[in-house]
């Protein structure tokens, strides 16, 4: 069996959880009531039917609510569902090219970036040196410069080509959507 949540896990007071002396009400239709003890807002809570529930605990006397407080939990899940749907997850995805890379190879490649750019994502991409191949970095820079000249339509960069050890990175960002 679960334990309940009460307020000590949900911030919110409510009903004899209410600490203050004095508090400001507001009542059902959402007029103000002014303010009164906390025995008589509960008191009105009682009368109604309804919870008197701490909305704004910080304020100098705090202001309470007479509401249905089960509805006001539901309500509350539902907009944190709400604004967890509309977030967006952009990601990194990253491209690995070499030096001797072929044409074909490329274009494949360049496809990648250009569809992971359309997608929303940011895009990776590092030129990785084997061996001797690190004495040409010319050659990796070239293809860097090659990727930014082909998906300047789609994309800009982010982090412009830097050198760490034995790679070369930059980072590629989507243009915003008009």
């Amino acid at each position: 069996m679960r334990p309940r949540r009460d307020a000590a896990q949900d911030g919110t007071r409510r009903n004899e959880q209410i600490r203050a002396r004095e508090v400001r009400v507001v009542d059902a239709e959402g007029k103000q009531a002014g303010i009164l003890s906390v025995a008589e807002a509960l008191a009105m809570a009682r009368e109604a039917g309804l919870d008197l529930v701490e909305v704004s605990p910080n304020a100098m006397p705090p202001v309470c609510k007479i509401m249905d407080y089960g509805k006001f939990k539901y309500e509350k899940q539902q907009k944190e569902k709400e604004i967890k749907r509309n977030q967006t997850v952009v990601q990194i995805k990253e491209i690995k090219v070499r030096p001797k890379t072929d044409d074909h190879d490329y274009e494949t490649k360049l496809r990648h970036i250009r569809r992971f750019l359309g997608d929303g994502d940011r895009c990776k991409v590092t030129v990785f040196f084997r061996g001797r191949e690190i004495v040409h970095k010319d050659r990796g820079e070239s293809i860097l410069s090659k990727i930014i000249a082909d998906t300047a339509d789609v994309g800009k960069v982010e982090q412009a080509p830097s050198a760490e050890g034995r790679t070369l990175q930059m980072m590629l960002v989507p243009l915003p959507k008009k």
